[in-house]
């Protein structure tokens, strides 16, 4: 099982994404534990699909960014990176202002493989917006 890495802290994570899609969305750990993250990203138009309500992929992009990166801080030592190779999503409402807020839970903390659970919800009331899950494949250096 994956400890939790003491070198990865919350200021390296969002200076990690500060120039990439995550830092562009605003979205913004707030803490670190074995096991989990935490994190939000205040709603603005940019987030909304022309329909007026929160797009998907916005809210995937939390839940993604909180998972991947729980994972580089679980990641076992040795690993070199990893990537994303399965996920799923259930929205169950919207948001019109505010923010989201995202809690990431590991499921498993293999040494080829990561399972994540990831609850999104409105930052102001709690009320469930998705649930998520994804598998993280450890990267490992390659054998010359």
């Amino acid at each position: 099982m994956s400890k939790l890495r003491p070198e990865i802290s919350i200021e390296i994570l969002n200076e990690r994404g500060s120039e990439y899609l995550p830092g562009f969305l605003g979205i913004e750990m707030i803490a670190l534990a074995q096991d989990s993250l935490r994190s939000r990203m205040p709603v603005r138009k940019l987030h909304f699909a022309p329909n007026d309500f929160l797009h998907a992929a916005s809210v995937v992009a939390l839940a993604d960014t909180t998972c991947g990166y729980a994972t580089v801080a679980h990641m076992p030592q040795g690993a070199q990176s990893f990537t994303t190779i399965e996920l799923k999503s259930n929205h169950l409402g919207t948001v019109k202002e505010g923010s989201i807020a995202c809690v990431a839970s590991a499921q498993h903390l293999g040494r080829n493989t990561q399972v994540w659970d990831a609850t999104v919800t409105d930052e102001t009331t709690g009320r469930k917006i998705a649930l998520f899950r994804c598998t993280q494949m450890i990267l490992w250096p390659k054998s010359t």
